[in-house]
């Protein structure tokens, strides 16, 4: 069956690109709002509303991400779990991508409130996806957090795929959270070239999260893809923080992309098939607390080498930290691969 052809499969993929269209959609309407009210804080009473809705809207966010991977992960056969987190992770990467460029096509014509009003509204969509995911095996269950830990912790493949996830996140992270002032300081790009630029990195990361699904499904083993997309993703962020204009960075980064977009569904899979009934949605919150608090992690430790040596320096700090993270995890993976393929050698014959 088609990871299409699910009408709960279905369901949870509008879900996922409706949440993240408002939420991406809010990130670019609150800022407008509280600049178009001339507000240079956001302690007043009129704007302050909005920034705890973003804070809550944020935490909704990362609890709605695991419901909707743990419900995929239940909802689809392990052998279709690549493309089914590949239409998953492809419907967010769409709203991301949608939410604001209609927002922002919107403000041109209605006012910002408005436009706050009618983008929220698409939360509408998300309601069945949401329905479907609260219909998952975990959720009959008493809740227990420390007992899922012990069982996640466990397992030899745990330690490796945090590592190789904390490597991608950290090098992924940190070049999305510089790359608007980087566009504009060190490419000397203008504004409308930096969102173009945005552009097509949205575009090659949404694209190939499906074909890149069906890679994870075909392969045997996982971590080399984790492995090649950090170490291709982390040589570009290196010849990125030396390059000028916009051609050459915009090819750089559309061919980069894919390789992480694949790595990250590969981890997603990998999450996945460590969890079973009574632990899977606390294994996907796990996913989801060391994607965010990683992503938050290589520009709040990398920032301060560029802001004192540059982006060069800074970027190749970063990626140097992810090639050895990814390394370090493919050596978590070569001895328990050793030993399955080494085969002992009978004792030699007596007098030979």
């Amino acid at each position: 069956m088609s990871v299409l052809e699910s009408r709960r499969a279905l369901a949870l993929y509008v879900a996922a690109g409706a949440a993240f269209s408002a939420i991406a959609a809010r990130g670019l309407l609150v800022p407008l709002y509280a600049h178009d009210m001339g507000l240079a804080t956001a302690t007043t009473t009129s704007v302050f509303p909005l920034f705890v809705w973003q804070i809550v809207g944020g935490l909704g966010a990362g609890a709605q991400q695991a419901s909707l991977f743990s419900a995929v992960t239940e909802t689809v056969p392990a052998n279709r779990l690549g493309r089914s987190m590949g239409w998953l992770t492809f419907s967010m990467q769409a709203g991301f991508f949608l939410g604001p460029t209609i927002a922002g096509l919107m403000v041109v014509v209605f006012d910002v409130r408005t436009v706050i009003g009618v983008t929220t509204a698409v939360l509408v969509f998300a309601v069945p996806g949401a329905l479907a995911a609260t219909a998952t095996k975990q959720t009959q269950r008493g809740f227990d957090l420390m007992t899922p830990l012990r069982a996640l912790s466990a397992q030899r493949a745990f330690v490796p795929v945090v590592t190789g996830l904390v490597a991608a996140t950290l090098v992924w992270g940190t070049v999305g959270a510089f790359l608007p002032i980087f566009g504009r300081e060190a490419l000397a790009l203008p504004s409308s070239q930096v969102g173009f630029l945005f552009a097509l990195q949205a575009v090659a990361n949404g694209l190939a999260r499906i074909p890149g699904g069906r890679i994870v499904d075909w392969a045997q083993h996982r971590w080399p893809i984790v492995f090649v997309g950090t170490i291709v993703w982390s040589i570009a962020t290196i010849v990125l923080g030396h390059l000028h204009g916009f051609v050459v960075p915009a090819v750089l980064m559309i061919v980069a992309t894919p390789f992480m977009a694949t790595a990250f569904v590969a981890i997603g899979v990998v999450f996945g098939n460590l969890s079973a009934a009574s632990t899977r949605g606390v294994t996907m919150g796990v996913y989801g607390t060391v994607l965010f608090l990683s992503l938050a992690a290589g520009p709040l430790l990398f920032g301060p080498i560029i802001q004192a040596n540059g982006y060069a320096a800074g970027f190749t700090a970063c990626a140097a930290v992810s090639i050895v993270l990814a390394l370090v995890m493919a050596a978590m993976h070569s001895e328990p691969m050793r030993r399955l393929v080494e085969v002992p050698l009978p004792p030699a014959t007596p007098g030979t």
